[in-house]
């Protein structure tokens, strides 16, 4: 019932220079560890092996073929003089997408003082036509270095068909794909304009959307097949290229033998693959490849065990408020009886799933409650906003926690409402939600892809908030850096804009110990659907200010709309609680909806960006059913040429749930972002809250198709 698309993306950007920020240490271990058990086949058997570009395909070559539905694909080869890197990943059954990066070992990086190989990075995005059937085989569109420097930019149309053990791929390919040119472009005989390609590679897009070249120019036939061999982790690769390296970017023309190539595909496990092969007649390929099932991630569970609902009723209910955030979640802020009903206020701090919090509650409930009471209420708030309120009858939770055939009685019998008036009646248990909590622990923080290589920083980051109150809380981050090398960053572009993201590499070199957020927040309701949050402070790495929000969410409906004004300052490359002389305001109009097609949520922002321009901010994400997010953000504005390398920003990010990782539930997460460079134009305000993400709960998403899996 309902998409999974509301759920909080908590993706932090990080450094603004990063192209890869990893939020938690755990993470990185707990992963490889998690993906070996719930990703099965992703990179074995025929059809499913990366291509040296990345996503699914051959050696040089795409192919029809898709992975398996939250699929995240990593890979690497070298071909001299190309290294390729890549991360793609499968939102749907129908769309495939990723990035890459290509370090050119024979080509210095013109923009660099020092000598550094060249390194150009691009999007591809592949999309299926036409599934194969008995009879037709797969069809696909694909484009290869869209919004790059597309000096590997190309367009291609492929179908691949599956015989027994083989399977054969036959496309038509134009730029990069197509310089062997085989025939002129067959869109000819529509327009003229496809006849000559306005592009050659050069790479003078400067990352932009290279519209007027798609499909145009030469083209060329490419193709092969794959052998599945008797020994299953062994797959065969005959392929015939596009491409005769006559015409390669930055005049790096390759001899090329023939346009044959051989190879092999090598699975060391389900998801881990090792890849050769011998191209252009006379060079060598080597590859690995790594795939995790994002949409299958899970982890077998170690929580206490749920409460006997037929115990002996709790000294007092003070004991009840303490066992209900122990064992089922809750933090609780009230219990009320009002007449036949027992209600509970308080906000989920353990399991994702609220349905499997209010059944464990139950139990817990049923001992204490007298028998006059029929049914449990739970009312659920956040940080003093209220979202919504789920009744269940007690009679039938507690038969269905003795018989899994009488859990029907119980779902037919839930319901949840929006008319959260305050509650009447005894008031047996209540506390204000005040206190301090601290973490401690390690964060490391990743730029991968940047003239300057792998940087890396390991930091011991100290946070803690302290609630002043129901709605109001005192938050901070103290982040100490213990091993970094980014005294080798360089910032070696220009901005015509007033440098409000570009001095990244002053605020990491000035200090290794600075306070990254320290603010004031408070929140407020100002109807059944309208929530508002002000906050005030230290609120990032290099801004101060004070600044409010405003949001109309209805109760499940796939429609919200968001208004934030912010005022800021920047602070001191030290990061203690000196200010810089620039200032300005800014601040975004945010719509949101739940598409409905497959999970997808859409963000759309219009508003003042902190270097003054005025644009958009387009968001595309999609949950899966294990709780990861994958998502797409673009920013275009006014800047025009004022903007840098491009017209416009654009990044991935990928919003891991801990609770797919470890053994114990939560409902915290980790984030992994990426962007291709920093820039000055389009650059947001890093705020550590948002009403969105707080009022998660005001959708039901899948709360009805939970009930199964929360008895456990």
């Amino acid at each position: 019932m309902g998409a999974k698309a509301s759920k909080r993306n908590e993706c932090r950007e990080g450094l603004s220079s990063c192209h890869f920020v990893l939020s938690t240490l755990p993470l990185l271990a707990a992963l490889p560890a998690v993906s070996l058990v719930a990703s099965p086949a992703l990179a074995s058997g025929l059809g499913s092996g990366q291509s040296d570009f990345g996503g699914i395909g051959l050696m040089q070559t795409p192919s029809a073929r898709m992975a398996p539905v939250g699929s995240m694909l990593a890979g690497w080869s070298r071909t001299a003089p190309y290294r390729r890197y890549s991360l793609f990943f499968q939102p749907t059954e129908w769309l495939e997408g990723g990035f890459r990066y290509v370090e050119v070992e024979n080509r210095q990086y013109a923009a660099a003082d020092e000598e550094r190989p060249n390194l150009d990075k691009g999007i591809d995005i592949k999309l299926r036509l036409r599934e194969e059937s008995r009879y037709w085989p797969q069809l696909a569109l694909g484009l290869r270095d869209l919004g790059g420097t597309t000096l590997f930019g190309a367009e291609y149309l492929v179908a691949t068909k599956r015989w027994y053990d083989f399977d054969f791929t036959l496309g038509l390919g134009w730029g990069y794909l197509g310089n062997a040119d085989d025939m002129d472009s067959p869109l000819g005989a529509l327009h003229d304009r496809f006849d000559t390609r306005p592009g050659d590679g050069g790479g003078d897009q400067g990352g932009e959307f290279a519209l007027d070249d798609l499909f145009r120019g030469p083209a060329a036939l490419f193709g092969g097949v794959e052998y599945q061999t008797p020994w299953d982790p062994l797959v065969l690769q005959l392929e015939y290229e596009g491409n005769d390296y006559s015409n390669e970017p930055q005049d790096n023309d390759q001899p090329q033998d023939t346009r044959f190539n051989v190879g092999a595909r090598l699975a060391l496990a389900d998801n881990l693959e090792l890849r050769a092969g011998w191209q252009r007649g006379d060079t060598a390929m080597a590859g690995i490849s790594y795939a995790v099932d994002l949409a299958g991630l899970s982890q077998i569970k170690r929580d206490p065990p749920p409460a006997d609902p037929t115990a002996p009723p709790r000294d007092n209910w003070t004991t009840v408020s303490q066992e209900l955030q122990e064992n089922a979640g809750i933090a609780v802020s009230r219990i009320t009886r009002d007449g036949r009903d027992l209600v509970v206020t308080g906000e989920p701090v353990k399991y994702p799933s609220l349905l499997q919090s209010e059944i464990r509650a139950g139990r817990i409930l049923n001992a204490q409650a007298e028998d006059e009471v029929e049914r449990f209420r739970f009312r659920w708030e956040t940080l003093g906003l209220s979202l919504r309120e789920d009744v269940h009858d007690r009679e039938a939770l507690v038969t269905g926690t003795r018989s899994t055939r009488q859990e029907d009685d119980h779902l037919y019998g839930l319901y949840a409402h929006a008319k959260l008036d305050e509650p009447r009646g005894e008031v047996l248990y209540e506390q204000e939600p005040r206190g301090f909590q601290w973490s401690l622990g390690p964060r490391v923080d990743q730029n991968f892809g940047g003239p300057d290589g792998y940087l890396y920083r390991l930091m011991a980051v100290l946070g803690g908030d302290y609630r002043t109150d129901r709605n109001g809380w005192l938050s901070g981050q103290l982040a100490l850096t213990l091993f970094d090398n980014f005294d080798e960053y360089d910032y070696i572009a220009e901005s015509a804009l007033p440098r409000v993201r570009t001095f990244i590499g002053d605020y990491l070199a000035e200090s290794s110990l600075g306070i990254e957020n320290l603010q004031y927040t408070r929140t407020a309701q100002l109807g059944d659907d309208w929530y508002a949050m002000g906050y005030g402070g230290l609120l990032e790495m290099m801004y101060a200010g004070a600044g409010g929000e405003l949001l109309y969410r209805p109760f499940n409906s796939p429609l919200a709309l968001g208004l934030d004004v912010n005022w800021v300052r920047q602070r001191d490359f030290e990061q203690r609680f000196d200010l810089r002389d620039y200032e300005t305001w800014t601040g975004h109009l945010t719509g949101y909806l739940e598409t409905g097609v497959e999970d997808v949520l859409a963000k759309l922002s219009v508003g003042r960006y902190l270097a003054g321009d005025v644009g958009t901010t387009l968001d595309l994400s999609r949950e899966f059913d294990s709780g990861v997010r994958v998502g797409a953000w673009g920013t275009w504005t006014d800047a025009g040429d004022d903007f840098g390398e491009g017209s416009f920003d654009k990044g991935l990010y990928l919003s891991i749930p801990l609770d797919a990782m470890f053994t114990r539930s939560s409902r915290s997460r980790a984030g992994l972002s990426w962007r291709p460079l920093t820039r000055d134009g389009g650059a947001t305000l890093d705020r550590r809250y948002g009403l969105y993400g707080m009022t998660e709960e005001r959708d039901l998403g899948d709360y009805w198709d939970e009930h199964d899996k929360a008895w456990e």
